[in-house]
């Protein structure tokens, strides 16, 4: 019984040892961190970084822009009406001029060629729609910008970066592969980011558009609201 002990034991303080020796052993792996990996990529993150900042400067912005000329105060179209049904064009105008809005300017512009021909009327509103499009449109060419060169910036690092592996291939006699492997992921960095940015910047430009186009139709509807109430008087 003794003797069954005593090997037990000894096969617990072996088992026990080798568990320390391989912990000590053990290579210890390295902690990737985000900065660290944006470190490696190179100096062509430094662009990639420009534009990641710009495109979240142009959509945060825009956004803000858009959401804004979005918004109907009901209590304005309800009072303009009332105005323009009695009358009261002066009303209307300081109405239109007080209030910051593409709605108000397009009918501001629409309200001072009352008394033209019903044609001349719906080309000046017309065209003060397209232009308001057009400024709520600014600057969004940037982001497809930014969404079609990021990407091209990121493979453009990590080509530069293989062939300075292959170089240092051609002229060291003894290469390791964790060398090899190591240049390469650094360098394959460069293309995440440059796809990250692409993608946002992408994102953001379709989202963007799809609120214009919505502000879009409404100032259209707006128009052929107010030419049809132009022209009830006379019906």
């Amino acid at each position: 019984m003794t003797l069954l002990l005593q090997i037990t034991q000894a096969a617990v303080d072996s088992l026990t040892l080798s568990s320390n020796v391989f912990q000590n052993t053990a290579p210890a792996q390295d902690s990737l961190s985000l900065l660290s990996l944006l470190v490696k990529g190179g100096w062509i993150m430094i662009p990639i970084g420009i534009f990641s900042i710009l495109a979240v400067y142009f959509s945060i912005e825009r956004y803000i822009v858009i959401s804004r000329a979005s918004r109907i105060d009901r209590h304005f179209m309800l009072t303009l009406r009332d105005q323009l049904l009695n009358g009261k064009m002066e009303s209307a105008l300081a109405l239109c001029r007080s209030t910051n809005s593409p709605f108000a300017r397009l009918l501001l512009k629409g309200i001072k060629r009352i008394g033209r021909p019903i044609k001349e009327v719906e080309s000046a509103v017309e065209n003060e729609g397209r232009l308001e499009i057009y400024k709520l449109e600014r600057n969004l060419q940037y982001l497809s910008i930014i969404a079609g060169v990021a990407p091209m910036m990121g493979f453009v690092g990590t080509i530069s970066g293989v062939i300075r592996i292959f170089y240092n291939i051609s002229v060291e006699a003894n290469i390791s592969i964790d060398a090899i492997a190591g240049g390469l992921y650094e360098k394959m960095i460069t293309s995440a980011a440059g796809l990250i940015v692409g993608i946002f910047a992408f994102i953001m430009h379709q989202v963007l558009n799809s609120m214009i186009d919505r502000v879009s139709y409404t100032l259209e509807q707006t128009a052929v609201d107010f030419v049809d109430l132009i022209q009830e008087p006379a019906a």
